[in-house]
């Protein structure tokens, strides 16, 4: 059986917001933040306040069995249009073949939606085609590091905000692919900002999310970059007086992964081009090969080797391995000479 086709976030919220409902959504995947907003939607959007207290139902997977969800669908609203079942924590269910029977001839008026998080139907079983052929399934995939600004970029511009290139790496640097905490501190910023001027600044960044402007590891990766020593070393005394900052554990990711592109880039067969860099890095534009293009004059690939392995002997040590005592700002130091000379 041909494993189901993916179905875009996007393209199930329009349907929704057109009030064209399926009778099954199974919204499953390693990012909640997606499952949660369409859960979410239906919830408050489908019924109105009246039909909401008889004809919707939220389920929890470990507390309820397969069958009983299903006997709850197949019931028919009280005054209504539709009946809405939310099942949360819908991977603690198991016995699909109830579902399967459920399928074959599913309630029509009954909106059945399944929250999977942290893992996945199996595409090629028989019970996830069935649910694609007559309702939406839908994985909720975590969003890659690279395409973070991008998200951020358009979350800020469906609010009436704009943002600067270097506000968008401190975001994303600082804070990650935790989509619902990434969209919490958004959110803190569209309501931090006068409504005469919707631009997110680094001042702004600095003031309501507390990253500095100035020593963060956008900055540290631009001294890395350009070898600029002076500014790392200060960007280095800056983290070792300021443990809040996060200091080695946050910095040593983005550190080894600018390293790790870089060694990819040096066998680009067509490095000195900024398009072919690009599309070898999957990069979303040749503007953001200019590092790596700057990278490359500075470090050639045996050093790049190198660079990598100090930082996979700094993590050894950072966790204890070959050095009882150690201190953070130490190693950070060590790996940034290294690195610098």
């Amino acid at each position: 059986m041909a494993e189901p086709k993916n179905v875009s976030f996007d393209g199930v919220m329009k349907e929704l917001k057109q009030r064209i409902f399926a009778p099954i959504y199974y919204l499953m995947g390693d990012e909640a933040y997606y499952i949660d907003l369409i859960a979410d939607y239906i919830a408050e959007n489908v019924l109105n306040d009246t039909e909401r207290d008889f004809n919707q139902t939220i389920l929890y997977g470990p507390d309820v069995t397969m069958a009983q969800v299903v006997d709850i669908a197949r019931r028919y609203p009280m005054m209504a249009e539709h009946q809405v079942i939310i099942v949360k924590e819908a991977q603690g269910l198991n016995n699909y073949e109830a579902l399967e029977a459920y399928l074959n001839n599913p309630q029509s008026s009954t909106i059945l939606v399944f929250c999977h998080k942290n893992g996945s139907l199996d595409k090629r079983k028989r019970v996830a085609a069935m649910v694609a052929s007559v309702g939406v399934l839908f994985e909720s995939k975590k969003l890659r590091e690279r395409d973070l600004p991008t998200f951020i970029e358009r979350y800020l511009r469906e609010r009436g905000v704009g943002i600067e290139n270097k506000s968008l790496q401190l975001i994303a640097d600082d804070i990650g692919p935790d989509l619902h905490r990434l969209t919490s501190e958004l959110d803190k910023l569209v309501l931090a900002l006068d409504n005469d001027n919707r631009m997110v600044t680094p001042e702004v960044v600095e003031k309501q999310i507390g990253v500095s402007k100035d020593f963060n590891g956008f900055e540290l990766r631009d001294a890395l970059v350009n070898k600029n020593i002076f500014k790392a070393n200060q960007i280095v005394k800056y983290f070792d007086e300021n443990p809040r900052s996060g200091g080695l554990f946050a910095l040593m990711p983005l550190i080894y992964k600018f390293f790790q592109n870089l060694l990819i880039a040096h066998y680009c067969p067509q490095k000195d081009s900024p398009e072919a860099l690009a599309k070898w890095l999957e990069l979303k534009n040749s503007w953001a090969t200019k590092d790596y293009l700057t990278g490359m004059r500075n470090y050639n690939a045996m050093k790049v080797v190198q660079i990598i392995s100090k930082i996979r002997e700094i993590d050894a040590k950072s966790k204890g391995l070959d050095n009882p005592n150690t201190p953070q700002g130490e190693l950070l130091s060590e790996l940034i000479y290294f690195i610098l000379h």
